[in-house]
């Protein structure tokens, strides 16, 4: 499928929420949303195909489950496999569902299904409340600011704890049987929080590609975008001073009608671009920019979109000449874009409202980020290859206010789930790779011998969830095989536990 996602007309600002699959996006005329997400997870390698197995349950599940005047219940969307759990109390691998299509990330978390046989586990994928088919009020559940106010994260992991719970209690076998959490992205925190929160629910957590802490007042507001430019700036720095020379060639050659017209022919555009569109244009190219950064995959993939092996080195060879004049600059930032949104050819033109899957739940996660994500964003032009952005959290506010009826609460994540005080918990494996601008918010280094950082050398966003590759570099394998010792420890910890408090007959 075709990756997809709307833009809104506005200023090509630094990201402030967020998609985390996903890049940047602003959305009216402010410091408004972006996309990052995030990933929302990894699919296969073009041409190739995985089998994948699983039917599809739903669970009745409560609307609230932290206040009692709303009793009402929907039906939460979940995916099983258990072809390789045939012994009474085997582990359960629970993949905590990200903002979108449980289905997507189920076909996409390759790790979960080449570890399966050998661990003897069941998978389950269990679908975030207000995402692809678990809307809790149906039709109305995006309606307005009322419907909308069980979006959260806590919400959301009160959903997998029951969920969890009545597996183990009506599944067969399944009473004993440890439950690891795995995720990637916004699922990745999901499954740390879930560790955190319910560690009676949860033995584990592997938390791929997890921003815990880009949160207000945690890591610098620029880290990411830096991170992004680094990426480019590897493969030399006339690449990403391309990138930053190109804002004001843009504007200087959209400055008349003749230069509008060229850069719609030149970019193939759908649609001739107008004064009014420049704004939005460049916003397109900067989150074009921002999804490259995201899957530079050491294969051919087609995660947002159908890609090359190492695709910003392929972009980057369009770019190497940052002294060229605004016309010639812009051809080759074209020929860069073209690269991505038309690998296969296949593509007839270019929508500057389209850049990423639509499998994700854009409007959902703008929802969670003028609420309780809250993740500041800022770029200078200088360490990054982009437009000066401040983090203005007022305009933020007002843009949600706008568009919700909601205020965002800057603080809150860092009241709920701790912020960087994360010490006394256990029995979680942060995976980061070098290249993923979201590891500007991950953990990176290990707290103790069972609070452990990953870092993935050439890894982008979440590599190591995505299926095996000849193509892998040999940090990735190291890390699963590190994640998988990891989630062995864990089981044999529960086994030994349960045995210790098993009683004993004289």
């Amino acid at each position: 499928m075709r990756a997809r996602r709307e833009v809104s007309a506005g200023p090509p600002i630094a990201a402030v929420a967020a998609v985390l699959l996903c890049a940047t996006l602003p959305l009216g005329t402010a410091h408004a949303f972006k996309s990052q997400l995030l990933s929302r997870r990894g699919s296969a390698p073009l041409g190739a195909t995985h089998s994948v197995f699983y039917r599809t349950v739903y669970f009745e599940q409560k609307i609230d489950h932290f206040g009692f005047f709303e009793d009402g219940t929907f039906k939460q969307r979940y995916l099983v496999n258990d072809q390789h759990w045939h012994e009474e109390g085997n582990p359960i691998l629970f993949y905590t569902g990200n903002e979108g299509d449980i289905t997507w990330f189920c076909n996409n978390t390759g790790f979960m299904w080449d570890v399966a046989e050998e661990l003897g586990a069941m998978l389950v994928f269990a679908e975030h409340r207000y995402y692809g088919e678990s809307m809790p009020f149906g039709q109305d559940s995006y309606k307005d600011a009322k419907h909308l106010n069980y979006l959260t994260s806590e919400q959301a992991l009160a959903d997998f704890a029951v969920l969890i719970r009545e597996l183990k209690k009506t599944v067969p076998g399944a009473q004993d049987s440890p439950v690891v959490a795995i995720g990637g992205s916004y699922g990745g925190m999901l499954s740390a929080w879930m560790r955190m929160k319910y560690p009676n629910v949860v033995v584990g957590a592997l938390a791929a590609s997890a921003p815990i802490w880009q949160f207000t007042d945690m890591v610098p507001c620029s880290v990411f975008y830096k991170i992004v430019t680094e990426g480019f700036s590897r493969n030399g720095a006339d690449c990403s001073d391309s990138i930053r020379k190109s804002w004001s060639a843009v504007d200087n050659v959209s400055s008349t009608e003749g230069g509008l017209k060229w850069l719609s022919n030149e970019f193939s555009l759908c649609s001739p671009l107008e004064k009014e569109d420049v704004l939005v244009f460049k916003a397109w190219l900067q989150e074009t920019w921002v999804n490259l950064a995201m899957v530079n995959y050491p294969y051919e993939a087609n995660f947002l979109q159908p890609l090359p092996r190492w695709p910003v080195q392929v972009a980057c060879t369009y770019l190497q000449d940052s002294s060229l004049p605004d016309a010639p600059l812009l051809q080759g930032i074209s020929k860069a874009v073209k690269m991505y949104y038309n690998y296969t050819g296949n593509t007839q033109c270019l929508r500057i409202s389209e850049t990423a899957t639509g499998n994700l739940g854009y409007l959902g996660w703008y929802y969670q980020a003028c609420t309780e994500m809250v993740m500041p964003m800022c770029t200078d032009g200088v360490q990054d290859m982009f437009e000066p952005q401040s983090w203005d959290f007022e305009a933020f506010s007002e843009e949600c206010y706008g568009r919700f009826g909601a205020r965002p609460r800057a603080q809150w994540a860092g009241t709920v789930y701790g912020g960087k005080d994360i010490g006394s918990h256990s029995n979680i494996v942060f995976s980061n790779g070098n290249l993923d601008p979201w590891s500007g918010g991950g953990v990176t280094q290990s707290f103790s011998s069972n609070l452990v950082a990953v870092v993935i050398q050439d890894g982008a966003h979440h590599l190591d969830l995505r299926f095996n590759n000849n193509y892998d570099p040999s940090s990735v394998l190291k890390a699963r095989a590190l994640e998988l010792k990891y989630i062995k420890m864990w089981i044999e910890q529960h086994s030994l536990s349960n045995k210790a408090a098993a009683p004993c007959c004289l």
